[in-house]
């Protein structure tokens, strides 16, 4: 990869930052950040990667990218004890808030979002046009991208659920390739979101409260052996979880 020193260039964009939610990263973390297109590297004010207390090399893999590739603005921060799938994104958006940028973009550490759609996230946010953007796999052809059978039909079945409680009209709720505006991020109750994987539907329900605005853009689905995975049963709590905070929503607020 060719690089060379990178610092933040601004201009007139809006003050961007990534973060990069990461646990047992070490296989995956270089070829992640590799595929970051280089204009957004280095117009990034910093690209944080959250390394949930993992026992393996993962924030030293980070730390050899940053010194090999002269990324100054690339930050490793290796939690102290795990703090979960949500957990982690908190930390990260919080960094973020203190630190005034505004816009931010999460990316998984085990690769199975593509980095290099990041320009296509961003632009509503950066246009004023929407405060969450989302890359949704089911605009596109989840099945030719290897997501199982199983998980397709929980995921049709689910955001049907969860967009006839809430009243919207999303193409999915769980994809993990997101970007925020940081002053929507400031309106919500992000402290009052899970702390794991019901984070991202959490923050979904946490965004109909205020009737703030989400995009979609299509991207590719990748289901690869080093992507992380859930077992069937902790997904089936997983729905269950989704079910019960969309019908409370339904029933509080409609």
């Amino acid at each position: 990869m060719t690089t060379g020193s990178t610092t933040a260039k601004h201009g007139s964009h809006p003050k961007l930052a990534i973060i990069v939610v990461a646990y047992f990263a070490e296989k995956t973390l270089r070829g992640l950040l590799e595929k970051i297109p280089k204009d957004i590297v280095a117009r990034c004010s910093e690209i944080v990667v959250l390394d949930d207390a993992s026992s393996d090399r993962t924030t030293e893999v980070g730390l050899e990218c940053k010194k090999e590739w002269g990324w100054k603005n690339l930050t490793m921060i290796k939690n102290e004890k795990n703090l979960g799938y949500g957990g982690n994104q908190k930390k990260g958006y919080h960094h973020c808030m203190d630190k005034n940028y505004d816009v931010v973009v999460m990316l998984h550490g085990d690769a199975q979002y593509p980095p290099e759609k990041i320009p296509d996230l961003i632009k509503p946010l950066e246009a004023n046009e929407a405060d969450m953007a989302f890359g949704s796999r089911m605009t596109g052809d989840p099945l030719g991208g290897g997501m199982p059978i199983w998980k397709f039909v929980g995921n049709k079945f689910l955001t049907g659920y969860a967009n006839t409680t809430l009243g919207m009209h999303l193409s999915e709720y769980h994809s993990g390739f997101r970007a925020y505006r940081i002053d929507a991020l400031k309106k919500i109750d992000l402290d009052g979101c899970s702390d794991n994987f019901i984070f991202d539907t959490d923050i979904v329900i946490e965004w109909r409260k205020k009737n703030l605005r989400i995009a979609e853009c299509t991207i590719p689905t990748h289901y690869g052996p080093e992507s992380r995975q859930i077992r069937p049963l902790p997904v089936m709590r997983y729905g269950l979880q989704i079910m019960k905070r969309t019908t409370l929503f339904s029933f509080k607020h409609r």
